[in-house]
């Protein structure tokens, strides 16, 4: 499981940065509404402060040597908040994609989507296979957006398809190992992440990339999602940068005292 969790209470001011970087950063941009309650200001507006942050962040994330950048942004859970929330939040997705698509294509960026297509507005799907087939030959960045994105259903997915190819007849179902799931979910052939970040200060997972996170390191921010900036980044991947990752083995010092 995950070696080690840590809350981070203090963001330093953004420095020159010369640690080696994480090759894979998943977030959990959490606490719009909250950052908007705060300031007596509608949620909406917290929500649109939010994309500001993206913006931020993949500019951060180009700049600190991130490859892989996997952002949360809409859950296959969230289609539950009020129709004028969702309404909203689809309004801001089509903004974000037609405003900023040709500024991360011409930055290198390269746009991936994962999680479910199925069932939602024409328009938007034809903007998310847009994003991808422009910036496909792209190689700065990898910029992943998990939307109407759950892990579970991933899962059960990888797992069906797996099991109606084993009633066919074209794999042995006690062949099916940990490999071939990880090659039928939505992530296929990308690297798992190295660090997750959530911030608003809640410490869990709902429902993020559940097995590829098998092995991340996970760092929990106070600030909500629209006051993340590049020193908060930094701060996260300083913390990442102290840790020993062990994979479920030991660490030197471990084996030392045990020989």
């Amino acid at each position: 499981m995950h070696d080690k969790v840590e809350t981070v209470t203090a963001i330093p001011p953004a420095t020159g940065w010369s640690m080696a970087a994480p090759r894979h950063v998943g977030i959990i941009m959490d606490g719009n509404g909250r950052w908007a309650a705060a300031r007596g200001l509608p949620r909406m507006e917290g929500h649109r402060r939010g994309v500001e942050s993206v913006r931020r962040t993949v500019r951060a994330a180009i700049e600190l040597g991130v490859s892989w950048l996997t952002i949360y942004s809409f859950s296959t859970e969230n289609w539950s908040r009020p129709p004028q929330e969702v309404s909203f939040l689809m309004g801001l997705l089509k903004r974000f994609i037609r405003n900023d698509l040709a500024d991360l294509h011409r930055n290198g960026v390269r746009v991936r989507v994962i999680g479910s297509r199925v069932g939602l507005e024409p328009e938007i799907a034809s903007l998310l296979s847009e994003a991808e087939a422009l910036t496909r030959d792209n190689d700065k960045l990898t910029l992943v957006v998990a939307f109407n994105y759950g892990g579970r259903q991933e899962i059960a997915d990888a797992a069906r398809r797996l099991a109606m190819r084993a009633v066919a007849g074209e794999i042995d179902a006690a062949s099916i190992c940990p490999e071939m799931i990880r090659a039928e979910l939505d992530t296929a052939g990308m690297p798992d992440p190295d660090l997750i970040i959530r911030t608003s200060g809640e410490q869990r997972l709902s429902n993020f990339l559940p097995w590829q996170s098998a092995y991340a390191e996970f760092v929990f921010l106070p600030l909500h999602w629209p006051d993340f900036d590049r020193a908060a980044f930094e701060s996260a991947l300083a913390v990442y940068a102290g840790r020993e990752r062990r994979f479920g083995g030991l660490t030197a010092e471990a084996e030392k005292m045990g020989s």
